[in-house]
């Protein structure tokens, strides 16, 4: 079979490469539709990902497909289910994995990160990574279940409460979805702050209730200008820059959740105000990866409660995957998609 593989910083081949052989609970995957995830690009600029990276390994843990070969003591999917992987692996044994917190396992893997990933014609995952989709779902819409998992782990650290006015910062694949479950969770109001007005037109059509764009007009202004609040219950922030958390930090009411969700460059700072922090009693949390989040994510796109084909801009072949990397890096595009 055809893989790409990631050999360091900027190199990636696309090479011919040995079928592995399925182990009892392994479950071999035609991949059928890989997104490109910020962390792919993070690794690809040789940069961190959510662990340490060993090549040569096939990126891609945004990805579906159809069973092709199942080991024979597999019994959850079957030849020919159409599939979603989870991508993470926890060891179950660390002292994290032990106080119900495994998104933080000292000894976490990935597929497509240690692993071979979707950048290839067929993975071998292990069956408990394996999620079943609906027989109706589209291929390129299921490869969203790993990035909507995410979300729904952000989602529920912010902690909206039905009647909250919530604005997400930043209108790329995530902002995109962040909006849809901030609408899912009861928030009255839905506020994007994005630059690209096209970004901001689908926000509209799934659901915000507001768009603006913090270049022309700051934000804060913007709020109490059209909105009629000085500020915002919770902000899910989505951009990955300092000056998107700065916007996060300035429509903060007394009493607001930020959860700064975005992966930033690993040397990026912001100088944080505590006087502010503690006046407002602001509540600040990160948010990693998807800890037991997938499949709500796989039982959300299965009944239709989000809508993602709009998301989906770009479509590339395997031979292309690092044409369709630097594409996902671009403002003309939100989620793009490599097509093994």
């Amino acid at each position: 079979m055809k893989a790409a593989l990631f050999y360091g910083p900027r190199d990636i081949r696309v090479e011919a490469v040995e079928d592995v052989a399925l182990g009892d609970y392994d479950v071999r995957v035609r991949n059928k539709a890989v997104g490109i995830c910020g962390t792919d690009i993070h690794i690809f600029n040789g940069e961190k990902g959510s662990t340490e990276v060993k090549p040569p390994v096939a990126l891609g843990h945004e990805f579906s497909g159809e069973v092709a070969d199942v080991g024979r003591k597999v019994t959850t999917v079957s030849v020919g289910d159409r599939v979603t992987i989870d991508p993470n692996i926890y060891c179950g044994k660390c002292h994290y994995c032990k106080i119900g917190k495994k998104q933080h396992c000292e000894n976490l893997t990935a597929i497509g990160v240690n692993f071979d990933g979707g950048f290839a014609e067929y993975s071998i995952i292990p069956e408990q990574q394996v999620y079943v989709l609906g027989q109706n779902i589209d291929y390129e819409v299921g490869a969203m279940a790993e990035p909507l998992a995410c979300c729904l782990h952000g989602i529920d650290l912010v902690e909206i409460r039905a009647g909250d006015t919530v604005c997400v910062v930043g209108g790329g694949t995530i902002g995109q979805l962040m909006v849809q479950l901030a609408k899912l969770s009861g928030a009255s109001r839905v506020i994007l702050s994005e630059p690209i007005a096209e970004r901001r037109r689908i926000a509209l059509e799934n659901g915000a209730n507001f768009v603006f764009d913090p270049i022309r007009e700051p934000l804060r202004k913007s709020l109490q200008d059209v909105v009629g609040v000085p500020g915002v219950d919770a902000i899910i922030e989505c951009a990955g820059t300092p000056k998107a958390v700065e916007q996060a930090f300035e429509i903060a009411k007394r009493g607001a959740a930020i959860v700064l969700f975005s992966v930033p460059a690993p040397d990026t700072k912001y100088p944080l105000d505590l006087y502010d922090v503690f006046k407002k009693e602001l509540k600040i949390t990160g948010s990693f990866i998807n800890p037991d989040t997938h499949q709500r994510a796989v039982n959300l796109i299965n009944a239709a409660k989000v809508n993602i084909e709009p998301l989906i801009t770009h479509r590339y072949g395997l031979e292309a995957v690092t044409t369709a990397i630097q594409k996902q890096t671009e403002s003309d595009s939100i989620k793009v998609i490599v097509k093994p």
